[in-house]
């Protein structure tokens, strides 16, 4: 996986570089995940966790996930997490700073899974995006994720996720070309 700079827009001057993270990036992640994930603060049903994170709690994930940094100008303005499951890899936590989104960060951060996944020789990635978060939801689904199914947070009767999922065995024409 090449992790050198990419130019996320050409409205963007500085390139953007992703990278695998590394545990020098957990104080970093924590702050950019807290920030990315405040506008969901006394809106989500159940609460997003993310304004719980802490440096332990990421490094226990990544003991079985990985974790993907944007970085310009050697900033960390966004990240991802993935991890193999079975016969798919599961996306999460996907998180990009408020003053840096629109910029193409978020679809090169998951660009970057996805080439992941076919390297690991798996062909879909699944991601879970809350009921509530409709423009969540229609992005990922014009970025090609289907609907799998819905599914509820431990003590809800009714479903407050749905399970998205991308076929990934295939080159992207852009690279085929």
């Amino acid at each position: 996986m090449s992790a050198g700079p990419i130019s996320p827009s050409s409205q963007e001057s500085a390139p953007l570089r992703l990278r695998e993270a590394v545990e020098a990036d957990l104080p970093e992640l924590v702050q950019v995940l807290q920030q990315a994930f405040a506008e969901y603060q006394d809106k989500l049903d159940p609460p997003s966790s993310a304004q719980d994170e802490t440096v332990d709690r990421l490094r226990a994930v990544l003991r079985s996930s990985h974790a993907v940094v944007a970085e310009l100008e050697g900033a960390i303005v966004g990240c991802v997490f993935y991890a193999p499951i079975g016969d798919h890899v599961d996306l999460f936590r996907l998180a990009v700073l408020p003053v840096q989104r629109r910029r193409g960060i978020a679809q090169a951060l998951i660009r970057y899974v996805e080439d992941r996944t076919r390297e690991l020789g798996l062909s879909r990635v699944q991601l879970g995006v809350r009921i509530a978060l409709t423009r969540n939801r229609d992005y990922y689904e014009r970025l090609g994720y289907r609907f799998v199914e819905a599914r509820s947070h431990a003590g809800y009767s009714k479903p407050t996720f749905v399970i998205l999922e991308k076929r990934v065995d295939c080159i992207p024409p852009d690279v085929a070309e």
